[in-house]
């Protein structure tokens, strides 16, 4: 076999669907977000981002810098290893504590990234529980499938967001296996929002535990930003919330929280946490920073909804098609591999406008989209360059509007 020209011709495959992942080389401007450096074979040139997941600019925010900054000049950069051989520093310790208090848990647990920690605790708490079968949401991430398959657990796929299929499927099952239900709150795709409410009374009654992924959803909603499930008053019927620390707190890494029991069982078990090297102490002293401002300030929250509300009532004033939901995510639908792609290098190259078109795999063929994530810091300006660009561009391709 020529190895070469195999993976040759499958990224060749890749290009002819329009489906080939190109990464936009760009440099952030710190204290300046949404704006950002593009780098090309021609020079540099000035672009404005709106698909960040830094959702409300925390990543640029004072006290996130000047938290990690401290860190640096009193720790040094790296954590030194694992935790468990040399890696634990106290910034990971009240990193922990801030994160416990923040979703009304006994304990927490770091681990590198959102995907790790999913990986990871799933796929301990699966496969150490003797007889566990798990249910899934049929639109679960690609981290909580992962862990999941990783632990090998009996799993039933119940479908999205529906209380009723789950409780069929749990009833199935026998009543004295252990189980576990995971699911997402705020589904990053689509923008949806799980029905958590439901999903507990059923679990409830099935004596299921409960893994709620509220990576898209913590920094953003509840007084102080403990996600959805705060916002709903429900994380106490929760036994495990997971959530990052690299999209609305705006630095890195991933964890869970749930009883001090079940984190350290986790923390004990997890190939995941014991064998990688812990987080930098910058990081986790930055991340503490930004949740501590979070809980107590909700004007970033509040200057986001509005510049999501005005962005779609912008979309809806041309007729621009985009998904509706009750989230902070704009999913602007185009429907077509090859002119998503299109638009969103006609946008960066036209306007100035960097937006990642999402195609298949990541979104089932035919529903492909420019993902659209407002923030705090857009200005006016900026939506309406955003806006206009996208009416000038779907015509150009000659897409279809929504009629008021």
């Amino acid at each position: 076999m020529n190895y070469e020209d195999f993976f040759s011709d499958q990224l060749d495959t890749l290009r002819d669907s329009g489906n080939y992942r190109v990464f936009a080389d760009l440099e952030r401007h710190q204290g300046a977000f949404p704006k950002a450096t593009r780098y090309n074979e021609s020079g540099t040139s000035e672009v404005t981002v709106w698909c960040s997941n830094d959702y409300l600019g925390m990543g640029q925010h004072p006290a996130t810098l000047e938290a990690m900054q401290d860190a640096i000049k009193k720790c040094g950069a790296g954590a030194g290893g694992t935790r468990n051989i040399s890696g634990t520093n106290h910034c990971h310790v009240l990193l922990e504590q801030e994160l416990a208090d923040l979703h009304g848990k006994e304990a927490a647990t770091l681990f590198t990234s959102g995907y790790v920690s999913n990986w990871a605790a799933l796929g301990t708490l699966a496969s150490r529980l003797p007889g566990c079968e798990i249910f899934s949401d049929a639109d679960n991430h690609a981290s909580m499938i992962e862990g999941i398959r990783h632990s090998r657990a009996p799993k039933h796929i119940w479908n999205h967001n529906d209380p009723a299929d789950l409780d069929r499927k749990l009833s199935d099952c026998d009543p004295n296996a252990p189980k576990l239900v995971a699911f997402e709150s705020v589904y990053s795709m689509d923008g949806d929002i799980a029905p958590i409410a439901e999903i507990l009374d059923v679990s409830e009654r099935h004596n299921a535990m409960t893994y709620l992924d509220e990576v898209h959803a913590v920094g953003l909603y509840g007084p102080r930003g403990g996600g959805i499930a705060e916002r709903e008053g429900l994380m106490d019927r929760l036994t495990v919330i997971q959530g990052t620390l690299g999209k609305a707190f705006g630095v890195m890494g991933g964890y869970i929280a749930a009883s001090a029991n079940l984190c350290d069982f986790v923390r004990s078990f997890a190939s995941g946490f014991i064998f990688t090297t812990a987080l930098p102490p910058a990081l986790a002293a930055g991340a503490t920073a930004s949740i501590k401002h979070l809980k107590q300030s909700d004007f970033e929250r509040q200057r986001q909804r509005r510049n999501v509300r005005l962005l779609r009532e912008r979309l809806d004033m041309i007729g621009i098609p985009y998904m509706k939901n009750e989230s902070h995510i704009v999913p602007v639908m185009v429907g077509d591999a090859k002119k998503c792609k299109l638009i969103s290098d006609l946008l960066l190259e036209n306007a100035g406008v960097y937006v990642q078109p999402i195609n298949y795999p990541t979104v089932p063929q035919g529903t492909e989209r420019l993902r659209i994530t407002p923030s705090p810091l857009h200005s006016e300006a900026d939506l309406d360059k955003l806006v206009g660009a996208l009416s000038e561009l779907w015509s150009q391709c000659a897409l279809a509007r929504q009629v008021a």
